[in-house]
């Protein structure tokens, strides 16, 4: 996809989901309250993704650095990945979702790790719609597992390798890249695969985010033009159809 053009829907969009901790404490609520808040806005936005034809999801559920969050929190999570597999795996499946968990397995329990994957596994043949869950990811862990992948093997550390070697392989890189809460920047997100991504601020915190913002999302997209490295020039003379006697 060379430039955006208004009908463009973006093939991936990842999404830094930040708000849920803000939405609650306004509301004088635990924590823990606005991250299952979060789980229902998730599930309308991978509804909405559905709808509108994005074909890849990838979402920050948890990053390797929230482990010094209050114990309390963090128990809390948890406990909410646990319960929102049992509930919600059923209805993706049904739904055409493929669900995948990406980040590093060896903290979490072994309870946590057989629910991610009989998650996986219960979920591999479906094709509407690849939803990634970063859960216990971090951007520069992804770039050190693939460095350290080729290492062991004994292949030499190129561009192309490390593509081929980092967590999310198995889809192409983000075109929209949407962070919630206000916040703007990119805390340690998908930095070797956003390479190229449009960047969306949404000031909505997570559980506010709807059908409305993501559409917003998405037209900002539509009005951007993607060069890649190209002069607007060059992108224009790609883009226009060609001439037929």
């Amino acid at each position: 996809m060379a430039a955006s053009t208004p009908q463009t829907i973006p093939h991936h969009i990842a999404i830094v989901m930040d708000g849920n901790g803000r939405w609650a404490t306004r509301r004088f609520l635990p924590r823990v309250a606005g991250h299952k808040q979060g789980v229902e806005s998730l599930r309308r936005c991978v509804k909405a993704c559905v709808d509108r034809g994005v074909r890849v999801l990838t979402v920050f559920a948890f990053s390797s650095e929230n482990w010094n969050r209050p114990p309390e929190e963090v128990s809390g999570l948890m406990d909410l990945m646990v319960g929102a597999l049992a509930r919600e795996v059923p209805k993706l499946g049904r739904d055409g979702v493929q669900l995948r968990f990406v980040g590093e397995r060896g903290g979490l329990s072994p309870k946590m790790v057989k629910g991610l994957v009989d998650a996986e596994n219960a979920t591999a043949m479906n094709d509407r719609l690849v939803l990634n869950v970063c859960f216990n990811y971090g951007g520069r862990w992804d770039i050190a597992q693939a460095a350290a992948k080729l290492a062991e093997r004994g292949e030499p550390l190129t561009e192309l390798n490390l593509d081929r070697a980092m967590a999310l392989a198995h889809v192409p890189d983000p075109d929209l890249f949407i962070r919630t809460g206000g916040e703007q920047r990119l805390s340690n997100f998908l930095l070797w695969q956003s390479a190229y991504a449009e960047l969306f601020f949404s000031d909505k915190l997570w559980p506010e985010f709807d059908e409305a913002a993501l559409d917003e999302g998405i037209s900002a997209f539509q009005n951007r033009e993607r060069r890649f490295g190209k002069t607007s020039a060059q992108v224009s003379t790609s883009a226009r159809p060609r001439q037929t006697a």
